[in-house]
């Protein structure tokens, strides 16, 4: 079983890069997060959001691994603790299959991306830059992981 996390978006700030990589290092061999960029659509050729939505759905579903579970983040989503992305998580592993973390670009994402999703999540109420996202994701997914293994990273309080 892997963990993909699908974002539009590329050339981060180091830190981003820094960051993601440090939680993704940490997942075990067995269960690793793997992260795919995707190219955001350019919105200097007078295209609309639509347009742009849609042209960035086609890669997205492009790059989602076949049959994969679909964790796709909304701001409308369903709010989760960390112990109850843990139970969750926990469940995906007896399913066996892969499973994917969308993350949209500056304009969101298609309804058909988000109709598709198993599971809408919300990361937060704040809005957040989508670099942060994948930090706090990453490492949500990594501490989860921690949960469900035993290992001391989460200390519940």
């Amino acid at each position: 079983m892997k963990y993909w996390l699908v974002a539009v978006g590329q050339r981060m700030p180091a830190w981003v890069d820094a960051g993601y990589a440090e939680y993704a290092r940490r997942m075990p061999a067995g269960t690793p997060l793997q992260l795919r960029e995707l190219r955001a659509e350019s919105r200097g050729a007078g295209l609309d959001t639509d347009t742009v939505l849609q042209r960035e759905a086609q890669r997205i579903e492009d790059a989602l691994p076949a049959q994969c579970l679909r964790v796709v983040l909304d701001e409308r989503g369903h709010h989760m603790t960390t112990l109850q992305l843990a139970e969750a998580m926990q469940s995906w592993r007896q399913l066996g299959r892969d499973v994917a973390f969308v993350v949209g670009g500056a304009d969101g994402l298609a309804p058909r991306i988000k109709e598709s999703a198993d599971l809408l999540l919300r990361l937060s109420d704040l809005t957040l830059p989508h670099g942060l996202v994948r930090v706090l994701l990453a490492e949500q997914i990594y501490r989860a992981h921690s949960v469900i293994s035993g290992h001391p990273y989460h200390r519940a309080g």
